[in-house]
């Protein structure tokens, strides 16, 4: 880090470190049973460090009482709810691996998810006031036979799916199970058996094959990010902090809510992201640290009411997953008193690098951050042939951003051809990202990977191209997409489209063809070409530069009609 003092604490801090990210829970509630762990907004519930660590008990015997064991997979869909808090966190002291998926995720997106993971269990939603799961879920079962254990968080009897239990009868006798489990030893017994570098997370990412890929996260990889967090940003057991992130992404179960129960703060939970919601949150529960993507700010600060708001308890606020202009810095920073920003990719658990604590509006616009000494950064060449790490640049020389040690995950479940394209043999983690690092910090040279990141989503645009292709199949010949500037989304996905020989579509058609991909994989604008108009390169391929700089051009022809980024 910045400062040599915080790395050495880094270092003390590791050498304490517990094996498990639920030992954390039992020691809060050792040390402090009575004070809160949790409160969860959507409800006003409270839970103290107690009855969290009871609760996770239970919920690890009631699984254990399943037959499942350590390293098996257990797969979600719900929103940020304390129990859901509860069964990870189970499945983190018990030895299972639990997956969290986007609940934003349509029927073929889960069962490629379930097909790659092959979990034992999976806890999803039922019939909710928003949207009724079952029929996706109807599809994903008649696919997924190696799913053993089908449970549905829907309360009401009649609205429960055949072939899946309720979590009313889940939990009916969670209470015998778990004082069974007392006087067995079970939970204890499955607990000592876990280790450190036991792999605990999936957390599905887009790579540099535009294809999701499940990465596989350790107790350890975990634990060291929440040590960065912590003293890079100066965390503390005072600290609230509000946990508004979807628990599919490291933001949210890693960075967030992981780092503020490793710190012994309290966790304030949000169901799923609301706008109105976080800013009462914050207003009444007197939140001190909040972490969120570029677009969920400005979706706070573009609310009507936004100023009314009392945000005075905020101390620190951290943003992540894209780059900003200097007029975001200046928003945020009149937001908290001091404001912060890193690298943070899954691969690493959550964020590899730190900006200082009182680093000011220039500084930020200026580079993400310093590397810690426990998950130390090299700006490198290429992977070697034989899977070595390639020669390290010096300092100010462009290459691929890399970083080494105990916090660089696991691998690709199942995968090992894109781990061994990620992880060199010598250990070291290739981002997909270009810079260079000096005395001032990390800095972006460019993006290797040509990943779309609307709403702080992860997009890849030959996926999106696939799916239209083979839906409008006869009728477009060729489909391209480029992200573009969103103030809101960050970056919002452009498709351009050619049709076949004599054939026609419309925009509105292209739009419909992608109602059944993940919402943030949609495209916000469509353009329609005739055969032979789409721009080549000189090899007969897409020119992605001529798109993106006519996707330009038309972004700000739709601003000035009140469109794009100005509805």
């Amino acid at each position: 880090m910045k400062s040599p003092a915080k790395d050495r604490q880094c270092s003390e801090l590791y050498d304490e470190l517990l094996p498990n990210c639920a030992d954390y829970v039992a020691l809060h509630a050792k040390q402090r049973p009575k004070g809160l762990a949790i409160i969860e907004h959507n409800t006003g519930e409270k839970v103290t460090w107690k009855t969290f660590q009871t609760s996770v008990n239970a919920f690890a015997a009631k699984l254990l009482s399943l037959g499942l064991k350590r390293g098996d997979i257990v797969a979600t869909s719900l929103p940020l709810l304390k129990e859901h808090v509860y069964l990870m966190y189970a499945c983190f002291r018990i030895g299972l691996v639990v997956a969290p998926l986007d609940l934003r995720l349509k029927a073929v997106e889960i069962r490629y998810c379930m097909e790659k993971m092959k979990p034992r269990a999976y806890f999803f939603l039922g019939k909710t006031p928003l949207m009724d799961f079952r029929p996706m879920i109807k599809e994903v079962m008649a696919d997924c036979p190696f799913i053993e254990h089908w449970v549905q968080f829907q309360k009401e009897e009649d609205l429960i799916m055949e072939g899946a239990v309720g979590i009313t009868d889940f939990v009916k006798d969670i209470k015998r199970v778990f004082i069974k489990s007392l006087l067995t030893g079970a939970v204890k017994k499955a607990h000592r058996a876990v280790g450190r570098r036991d792999a605990c997370l999936i957390i599905f990412t887009t790579g540099s094959t535009g294809s999701p890929k499940p990465a596989m996260l350790c107790h350890e990889n975990i634990l060291i990010q929440n040590i960065g967090l912590i003293v890079g940003f100066e965390g503390n057991q005072d600290d609230r902090m509000l946990v508004n992130l979807p628990p599919s992404h490291v933001g949210c179960t890693t960075e967030q809510l992981a780092t503020i129960i490793y710190g012994g703060g309290i966790a304030v939970i949000l169901h799923i992201f609301d706008a109105k919601l976080s800013l009462e949150a914050i207003e009444k529960h007197k939140i001190t640290m909040l972490g969120q993507i570029p677009a969920l700010y400005n979706m706070e600060w573009r609310l009507s009411d936004y100023y009314r708001y009392d945000l005075s308890s905020l101390r620190f606020a951290i943003y992540g997953g894209q780059a900003v202009p200097r007029e975001f810095l200046v928003k945020m920073k009149q937001m908290a008193p001091c404001i912060g920003t890193g690298l943070g990719l899954t691969e690493t658990a959550g964020f590899c690098t730190y900006t200082h604590v009182d680093a000011d509006v220039d500084e930020l616009a200026e580079g993400i951050g310093y590397d810690s000494v426990l998950c130390p950064i090299s700006i490198r060449e290429p992977m070697n042939a034989d899977g070595t790490a390639g020669r390290e640049k010096q300092p100010g020389e462009v290459g691929e951003i890399c970083f080494s040690g105990q916090q660089i995950f696991l691998g690709y479940l199942g995968d090992p051809e894109n781990t061994a394209k990620t992880i060199s043999t010598d250990g070291v983690c290739y981002t997909g990202d270009l810079g260079y690092y000096d005395d001032k910090g990390l800095h972006f040279a460019g993006r290797a990977k040509l990943v779309i990141k609307p709403k702080g989503y992860q997009v890849y645009p030959e996926d999106v191209e696939n799916h239209i292709v083979n839906k409008l199949r006869g009728r477009i010949s060729m489909a391209a997409v480029v992200g573009v500037e969103h103030e809101v989304f960050s970056e919002g996905i452009m498709v351009f489209v050619e049709t076949s020989p004599g054939q026609s579509v419309t925009p509105e058609e292209v739009m419909g063809a992608c109602s059944d991909i993940s919402a943030y994989s949609r495209p916000s604008h469509v353009v329609v070409y005739d055969a032979g108009e789409l721009p080549l390169n000189r090899v007969a391929k897409t020119d992605y530069m001529v798109l993106r700089d006519r996707a330009k051009t038309i972004v700000n022809e739709l601003r000035d009609q009140g469109r794009w980024d100005r509805k």
